[in-house]
């Protein structure tokens, strides 16, 4: 399959509910907030099976030092695919001059996040004040 990748903030309720809730996260729930958010992150690069949204990663900055991947989700029928790679892999370029790239993985994606290059930290964890379930 050959798939688009895009530099956009501008996506549907539709669409972002339906990348969301394909891989079961809570955030699905609220389309309309999402849309809202995609518009506020720094970078958003999303993976395209024609116009079907398929894949998605989003990353806070602080434009010199840090950054931060907040999602990244592809829709369980296109995993195993390399679109998760190629969206870190932008992330990486893009940010390639940064000081630090963080993301918070959840323990059963350690191993895809490692692959990609990330190493888990020894002396942190992360924390949330949170009103979501997943």
């Amino acid at each position: 399959m050959s798939f688009s990748f895009k530099d956009t903030h501008d996506f549907t309720c539709q669409e972002l509910e339906d990348l969301f809730l394909s891989v079961e996260w809570s955030s699905g729930h609220f389309p309309d907030k999402l849309v809202v958010a995609m518009k506020h992150f720094s970078t958003v690069f999303s993976a395209w099976d024609g116009d079907k949204l398929v894949g998605m990663v989003c990353a806070m900055d602080d434009g010199i030092m840090n950054a931060y991947v907040h999602y990244l989700l592809v829709n369980p029928a296109y995993q195993q695919q390399k679109i998760g790679r190629t969206l870190v892999s932008m992330i990486k370029e893009k940010y390639r001059d940064y000081l630090r790239i963080a993301v918070i993985a959840y323990d059963d994606e350690l191993h895809f996040y490692s692959d990609c290059g990330f190493v888990k930290s020894k002396d942190a964890s992360p924390m949330f004040i949170t009103s979501l379930w997943t």
